[in-house]
């Protein structure tokens, strides 16, 4: 096991960016007539000219009927969630200022609503609850917006574009208390979003208690973590990582949730990510091999077999979630099943036969349709990830796509429901900026725009199937989310951006408008205590310097693009402050403080930046980009410890241990010292197992090399020890002469070190003394 190492603190010209209080991200009282910084927009908003409605102390709410007086309440709520004052409920509507009323002729379709403000109040109609429910959580927007407590005569009206507007979170990855899962309730009825799908169930961990089958939680809801996260420090004992929730939990969150209109879709996956029940029930697998509860992320071989009894367990199981969940909807996974120990087993092969199932795509297909036709005698339908499409499926099924949306347009076309989730645009533990300060997080990057410029309908969707795309839902997978803190980080503003494209119609979405009423929602996210990203308000600095000459040229970036404001003198940024428009041609020492602006006010912390000599000969590992050459699977890791508290982070590509730094300055420069240290390596990739690329190691422990734009002869190769220094460190130096004065510069790691494997802290370049 690899010894935790804490990382020195990052570079000191990036400093720490804090939220804001309130008052810091005020915006300006933006004109009455202008349009309401709601989100998601609704359908239809009408100025109405008349006298605004001002808030006033003594304001009530109230309904005159039992459903008016229970919106009327969660109003209450909402404003107070909202960051607005917390109102007192009337008697009746004829008292109050903010006023329900169900309307049982309301035109509106399901979830819709009417809303009418005028100097004497706030009206708000519909034809059911959900649909007062949604007018309040707009009334509560309203009555927070630019100038709070002030409200435009107008008159809206309302209704969804989309019935499935959903959010799946990953309890069985990582686990998430009672309070934590109630507060992203909270935060999901505030977007009008009504769908939670909570995947409950994977080869890490089983987190729903069934009664008939108690191991399923006593064994299968713990394992040992890898490194030190998985040992006592005190003892040396194991550590392990449990958590499940009772059914007594279970009916409570369900409940909280439909007191705000949502509807929650358990997940038990079948046939593949299943190691944890079969772990705890050895006799459901279909591998002789002893198996423990997972602490590796990535793609299993582990499948449930295909017995008589073991369609009898997942039947038993199913059961009780039936009883538990009211929902329409049961999700049985079906992704991501490799088939190699079907293959390998005789008896797999011979159940095929005597099942009639030509090849394993059809005996999956066999034990879906078999579950699809429990669940519809139990009056529940079936939806799982598309594969459930490979080898047939019941009409009836509903197919949600995730490897992009052709799965989707197939099933559809095909007459089968879909909810659309591709992982291009939909998966929320992808990073959203390229900021180095993104906590741990898979690969690539969805900007807020690229999840907001989603269009869940696809073109080439013929028009009489459209009706079959219920609408969207974004994805939450936990591998690298361990903690609530980087869980919102993940998923705020980004949900909002998913809130809007599932409600509003396609024709009013616009990415810059959307921008322009996103500064009012952080402030209702604080209010919330919402820990929101703060990377796409920051500002970002690249620089590319001569170290002969102290001669450095800075780029500054929001991501968002808004406004960027600087100074280099080392004095506060404020609005008043340079504007930035190109990059700036400076000489070190420098300090820049920079931050990004809305209506005069900042929208982060602003950054700050400290040049000299010695930065522009450093490098940190999240300041570096991908080696050209070899397979490519970036992810941004945490360390193996400490079990509690915050880790540091590196980026890795798990494919390919290769890290570079680009057009740099090499002139005069004599050697190279690198910092690395191990962390485990905890991936099992199954078939995408050929794309790691290894460079062969030619000592016994492999090689640290340098290379010259990433290709040919190694600049310097260092023999590396079979272990790090006592603190999970070493330092490494590599002598070098350079081949020009500018070029790329490539640091890799040789040889098959796994079960660890090394990463880079930092790199510095030396010049001549």
């Amino acid at each position: 096991m690899t010894k935790s190492f804490h990382k020195r603190s990052r570079a000191p010209w990036l400093s720490s960016c804090v939220l804001l209080g309130m008052s810091a991200l005020q915006v300006q009282a933006a004109d009455s007539t202008s349009a309401p910084t709601l989100i998601p927009l609704p359908a239809s908003y009408q100025a109405d000219g008349g006298k605004d409605f001002v808030l006033q102390n003594s304001a009530r709410v109230g309904g005159n009927d039992e459903a008016a007086r229970r919106a009327a309440a969660q109003f209450v709520t909402l404003l107070k969630q909202n960051g607005g004052p917390t109102l007192a409920v009337a008697d009746s509507a004829s008292k109050a200022q903010i006023r329900f009323r169900l309307d049982p002729s309301a035109l509106n379709t399901a979830e819709g609503y009417a809303l009418k403000v005028s100097n004497t109040g706030i009206d708000i109609s519909a034809g059911d609850d959900v649909g007062l429910f949604y007018g309040a959580v707009t009334a509560a927007q309203l009555l927070t917006g630019n100038t709070p407590g002030h409200v435009a005569a107008a008159t809206i009206n309302d209704t969804p574009r989309f019935p499935w507007r959903g959010f799946m979170l990953d309890s069985a990855r990582h686990f998430q208390s009672m309070d934590e899962i109630k507060k992203l309730l909270d935060a999901m009825a505030q977007h009008k979003l009504n769908t939670f799908h909570w995947h409950l169930t994977d080869d890490q961990g089983w987190r729903m208690e069934i009664k008939r089958y108690p191991k399923l939680t006593e064994v299968g809801s713990c394992r040992v973590p890898l490194g030190d996260a998985g040992r006592n420090a005190a003892t040396g004992e194991a550590r392990q990582y449990c958590g499940y929730y009772t059914q007594e939990q279970i009916r409570e969150i369900i409940a909280y949730a439909a007191e705000r209109h949502i509807q929650v879709i358990p997940e038990i996956d079948v046939p593949g990510h299943a190691t944890a029940a079969i772990v705890a029930y050895p006799e459901l697998g279909t591998t002789d091999q002893k198996l423990v509860i997972d602490n590796q992320w990535g793609v299993f071989q582990n499948l449930f077999n295909t017995e008589e009894s073991t369609f009898q367990f997942l039947e038993n199981v199913l059961e009780e979630v039936i009883e538990m969940f009211p929902s329409k909807y049961v999700h049985v996974g079906g992704d991501e099943a490799v088939k190699d120990q079907w293959i390998a087993s005789k008896r797999v092969q011979e159940r095929m036969r005597e099942l009639g199932a030509k090849d394993e795509m059809e005996m999956q297909s066999h034990i879906i349709k078999r579950l699809e036709k429990f669940l519809e005698q139990h009056d529940r339908r079936l939806i799982g990830w598309d594969e459930i499409l490979e080898g047939g499926l019941p009409p009836e099924a509903t197919v949600m796509s995730w490897r992009g949306t052709e799965g989707g347009l197939k099933a559809a076309s095909e007459g089968h429901d879909v909810v659309m989730s591709p992982v291009t645009h939909m998966y929320m533990d992808y990073l959203q900026t390229e900021s180095p300060n993104e906590p741990p997080g898979r690969p690539t990057t969805i900007t807020l725009q690229k999840a907001y410029e989603f269009e869940p309908v696809p073109a080439d969707l013929a028009a009489d199937k459209r009706s079959h795309i219920l609408g969207l839902q974004a994805n939450m997978f936990n591998e690298h989310t361990r903690n609530n803190q980087n869980l919102e980080h993940n998923l705020f503003p980004r949900l909002a951006a998913v809130a809007e494209t599932g409600w509003s119609p396609q024709d009013k979405r616009s990415f810059s408008n959307f921008l322009q009423r996103l500064p009012r929602q952080l402030q209702r996210y604080q209010a919330m205590n919402i820990a929101y990203a703060k990377t796409p308000f920051q500002v970002d600095m690249q620089d590319k310097g001569e170290h002969r000459t102290g001669a450095v040229q800075v780029s500054l970036n929001n991501p968002l693009g808004y406004p960027v404001h600087y100074t280099v003198d080392g004095s506060a940024v404020t609005a008043s402050s340079p504007l930035y428009a190109q990059p700036l041609q400076l000489k070190v020492p420098v300090q820049i403080q920079a931050a990004a602006f809305f209506d005069g006010k900042p929208l982060a912390a602003a950054s700050r930046f400290q040049l000299d000599a010695a930065s522009l000969l450093v490098r940190e590992d999240t300041q570096l980009g991908l080696c050209p050459n070899g397979g490519k699977l970036l992810l941004r890791l945490e360390d193996d410890g400490p079990a509690e508290g915050e880790r540091e982070i590196f980026n890795v590509n798990i494919f390919n241990p290769c890290w570079l730094w680009s057009d740099v300055d090499l002139s005069g420069i004599t050697s190279v010292k690198v910092r690395a240290g191990r962390i485990p390596y905890n991936f099992q990739l199954a078939h995408d197992e050929p794309s790691r690329k290894f460079a062969p190691a030619r000592t016994a422990h492999g090689e640290m090399e340098i290379l010259a734009n990433c290709e040919g002869k190694p600049l310097a190769s260092i023999p590396l020890p079979a272990e790090p220094g006592a603190d999970g460190f070493l330092e490494l130096d590599a002598p070098i002469s350079a081949p020009a004065n500018r070029g790329d510069l490539c640091v890799r790691f040789t040889g098959d070190t796994r079960p660890n494997m090394w990463t880079l802290d930092w790199i510095k370049l030396e010049p001549a003394k």
